[in-house]
C-alpha cells in the first residue's frame, strides 16, 4: 500500500474510526500543532549536546503520541477509543512534566539573554519548540471554547510543556559553551 493513498485529494482528512472532516476542522489543526510540536522536539533532541536534554525530550516525545491520538479522536468516539485500550491524557503525565521543572530549578540556571533566543543551536530548537507548544495550546483551547475537548488535562499537560522548554533552553544555555559572538 502506498502512503499516497489519494484520500484527502479533496481537502479531508480522516480521525480515528474513519471519521472525515475538512484538513482544517478545529480539530486537525490541534493535533497538527501537536505534530509540528513533536517535529520540532526531534530537532531538539537530534541537536542536544546532553543525554538529561535527549532523554528526556525523547519521553516527553512518545507521550505526545498519546496527546495527538486523543485529540485525532472525536467526541462521540472516545468512549469507544478508551475501550479499545488506548491511553487518555492523564494528571499523571502533567506530574512528570511538573518533576522536571522541579528538578532544573533546583539547579543553577541562568535566565540571562532569555529575551532573544539563539545564544546556541540547540537553545535555540527549544525556543522553536517552546513557541510551538504555545500554538498547539492555542489550537487546543480553542476545541475547548467550542466544546469540542472532553479532556481539559491536555490544556493543563501542554501549558506545563511550554514551561518546561522553556526551562530546558535556559538549562542548555547554562550548561553549554556560547555559541560564537557576532561582531
Amino acid at each position: 500500500m502506498s502512503i499516497a493513498t489519494k484520500t484527502g485529494d479533496q481537502g479531508l482528512t480522516g480521525l480515528m474510526y474513519n471519521r472525515r472532516v475538512s484538513k482544517c476542522h478545529p480539530r486537525v489543526e490541534a493535533y497538527g500543532a501537536v505534530d509540528e510540536l513533536n517535529a520540532a522536539l526531534g530537532l531538539a533532541r537530534a541537536t542536544a549536546l546532553h543525554n538529561f536534554v535527549r532523554a528526556n525530550i525523547l519521553t516527553i516525545q512518545k507521550d505526545l503520541v498519546i496527546v495527538m491520538g486523543e485529540l485525532a479522536t472525536g467526541l462521540e468516539d472516545l468512549p469507544r477509543y478508551a475501550q479499545d485500550g488506548f491511553t487518555l491524557v492523564t494528571p499523571a503525565l502533567t506530574v512528570k512534566l511538573d518533576a522536571l521543572v522541579t528538578e532544573i530549578e533546583a539547579q543553577k540556571v541562568s535566565f540571562a539573554g532569555w529575551a532573544t533566543p539563539g545564544a546556541t543551536e540547540n537553545s535555540a530548537a527549544l525556543d522553536v519548540a517552546r513557541t510551538t507548544c504555545r500554538r498547539a495550546e492555542r489550537r487546543v483551547c480553542g476545541l475547548q471554547e467550542a466544546g469540542q475537548l472532553q479532556n481539559d488535562e491536555i490544556v493543563i499537560y501542554l501549558n506545563r510543556l511550554s514551561d518546561l522548554l522553556w526551562l530546558f533552553a535556559r538549562w542548555v544555555e547554562t550548561h553549554q559553551p556560547e555559541a560564537p559572538k557576532i561582531s
